[in-house]
């Protein structure tokens, strides 16, 4: 698995659509294009098919990033403990999903009475399991691999 890096990236990601979401978090996806497939598929046309979204991706694999707004989580133990959280359960589902390009946003704050260290396990927990639920629902949904035929 890849992470994303680049400002770039992530609004290419962002742009793809929103394949999974939960109270807390949205899963963005832009599918990639294998290099080689396209290669002999432009054999065939005359127009190039990779855009220029796809040349942001080097290698055909599973990107992911993590964006965690200040908007949301406003002390940086709290944001950098949610993006550990997102690698860490990512890392489980990295060879259910799909060569893409994921970025998980935290779309809503976690309520500060109810989770009033900025590190509780009770909020690495909420966290963990509606991250468990986001990718589960996004490897369902993801489109299954065709069969090669040989």
């Amino acid at each position: 698995m890849q992470r994303l890096k680049t400002r770039p990236q992530f609004q290419a990601a962002l742009a793809g659509g929103t394949v999974s979401r939960t109270s807390h978090f949205a899963l963005h996806r832009m599918t990639l294009i294998n290099p080689v497939s396209a290669a002999s598929d432009s054999l065939m046309s005359s127009e190039p098919t990779l855009s220029t979204e796809q040349a942001l991706f080097g290698a055909f694999d599973v990107w992911l990033g993590a964006l965690v707004p200040k908007k949301w989580a406003r002390r940086a133990v709290t944001r950098n403990t949610i993006k550990r959280q997102i690698y860490n359960v990512s890392a489980h589902f990295a060879d259910a999903l799909p060569c893409a390009a994921h970025v998980v946003r935290l779309r809503a704050g976690f309520d500060r009475k109810q989770f009033i260290s900025a590190t509780s396990g009770v909020l690495k927990a909420a966290v963990r399991s509606e991250l468990e639920q986001l990718f589960n629902h996004a490897v369902a949904a993801s489109p299954k691999p065709k069969a090669v035929r040989s």
